[in-house]
């Protein structure tokens, strides 16, 4: 008999390939240049909030009844910055794990041009970040030493499903808060507008690494399956509860001690990044990665 390529095999690689194309052609018509089309120039109006109270860590606590508007839209600020400074960090990690799963590839592959387009387009969004959180008037909030050395782990040893469902995990819940955050006309404009690019680009992001992981768990076996959703639930842990850093408390003028508290028992936050996830854990699930062991940090993390 003669040997014949599987039909499957092919039609997979060409849909690969024009989901590929279509992402690049979104691209060429769909982005953004932050350096001209954020409004840097216009001082900071500190009546605004930098982002939407609801999603603040201390909205509907009593600590937040008692503070004045004044202290209420300063804490925002920083938590928006917080949250930023976070995106960067993973953005970094991103950039890294795209970068060695197409390292020496066919650079003519459609697929290998939309990722140095993520990339670059990583690249950007980093950038806009970290002037974003210097107009906002706040540090750089890096997280804590021993997560940033997780994090060079996780860069050096993520690769296949566990690279692209993290990646996906990080974009998903920044995606929910700044759908709205840049609808909501008490959020400063400039961070309005910084949501709304970031919402538009990584809307192909999630899209393609939403089909790298279901295209990477073809035909995997129940041991790697069981390891990846380990990893992944992991890595979401690690993302989601560095996204407020303690220091926000303090350099929003507050009690850090009962801040702290307050936030750690808030049922409204832990409701509002529930509800971020929901259509995350669906898609998890669907793959199969919504496991045991992985629930327990879902739930530590208050996701699920």
């Amino acid at each position: 008999m003669t040997a014949t390529v599987p039909e499957p095999q092919t039609e997979t690689l060409d849909e690969r390939q024009d989901s590929a194309e279509r992402l690049l052609r979104s691209s060429a018509e769909l982005s953004f240049d932050p350096a001209t089309q954020v409004d840097w120039e216009t001082p900071l109006d500190r009546s605004y909030h930098g982002m939407s109270p609801e999603w603040s860590s201390l909205y509907g606590t009593a600590y937040w009844d008692e503070l004045t508007e004044e202290q209420r839209t300063e804490l925002t600020r920083q938590e928006s910055a917080s949250v930023a400074s976070t995106g960067i960090w993973f953005e970094m990690i991103l950039q890294q794990l795209v970068l060695r799963d197409f390292y020496a590839k066919d650079p003519t592959d459609p697929s290998f041009q939309w990722a140095l387009t993520e990339i670059a387009d990583e690249c950007r969004h980093s950038i806009m970040f970290a002037r974003g959180s210097a107009k906002l008037g706040a540090p750089a909030y890096i997280p804590k030493r021993w997560v940033v050395n997780l994090g060079r782990l996780c860069a050096l040893t993520y690769s296949g499903e566990a690279a692209y469902a993290s990646i996906l995990v990080a974009e998903e819940v920044l995606d929910v808060m700044q759908r709205d955050w840049m609808r909501d006309e008490r959020v400063v404009p400039f961070v309005r507008t910084i949501n709304n690019i970031h919402v538009v680009e990584e809307s192909r992001h999630m899209k393609f690494a939403r089909e790298e992981t279901r295209e990477r768990l073809k035909g995997v076996g129940r041991l790697r399956r069981q390891y990846q959703a380990f990893a992944v639930a992991a890595a979401a842990y690690f993302i989601v509860t560095s996204m407020w850093n303690e220091k926000i408390y303090e350099n929003a003028g507050l009690d850090t001690e009962r801040a702290l508290r307050e936030a750690k028992a808030n049922e409204h936050h832990k409701a509002q990044l529930r509800s971020s996830c929901a259509g995350l854990m669906e898609f998890l699930s669907s793959c199969g990665l919504l496991t045991r062991p992985a629930l327990w940090f879902y739930r530590r993390a208050n996701l699920v």
